[in-house]
C-alpha cells in the first residue's frame, strides 16, 4: 500500500475512534489483531476502546505526529480529557490531565493487524502531585 494511502486509512481509524463507530471498526481493525504483543482479537481491541471512553467520557484521538512506512505507522497521539476515575493505575479522579502515545501499527491486507503502544504515564503522575 502506498505512504499516502496508509496515511489515508489511518486518518480514517482515528476518525472512527473519535466518532465512537465502534460497528466500523471493522473496517479499519483485523480480526486477528494483536495489541502489546497479545492476541486480543477485534472484540477484545473493541471492548479495551469502549472501557477506554467509559473511563474518560471526553476522549479524544488528535494525531500530534505521524509517520508512515508501509505497512507500518508511527504515530505520537495528543491527549486533554478528564478520567472519571483511576487511569492506567493512577489516580486522576476528575482532573484533567494531558500526555501523549507512542503508537507503532502494522498492516496487513489494509487493516491493522499489530499495535504497539507506550503511554506517557511520567506525565499524568507530574500533573497529580
Amino acid at each position: 500500500m502506498p505512504t499516502t494511502d496508509l496515511k489515508s486509512r489511518y486518518r480514517a481509524y482515528i476518525d472512527c475512534l473519535n466518532r465512537r463507530d465502534w460497528s466500523s471498526l471493522s473496517e479499519h481493525v483485523d480480526a486477528a489483531i494483536h495489541y502489546n504483543g497479545q492476541h486480543v482479537g477485534l472484540a477484545g481491541y473493541r471492548a479495551m476502546l469502549e472501557e477506554d471512553v467509559r473511563a474518560i467520557p471526553d476522549l479524544h484521538f488528535h494525531i500530534e505526529l505521524l509517520v508512515a512506512d508501509p505497512p507500518h505507522i508511527a504515530a505520537r497521539l495528543h491527549f486533554e480529557c478528564t478520567p472519571t476515575g483511576e487511569l492506567f493505575g493512577l489516580p486522576v479522579n476528575g482532573k484533567r490531565v494531558i500526555f501523549s502515545e507512542n503508537v507503532f501499527y502494522e498492516y496487513r491486507d489494509g487493516l491493522i493487524s499489530n499495535v504497539r503502544s507506550i503511554i506517557d504515564k511520567a506525565a499524568i503522575t507530574s500533573q497529580l502531585e
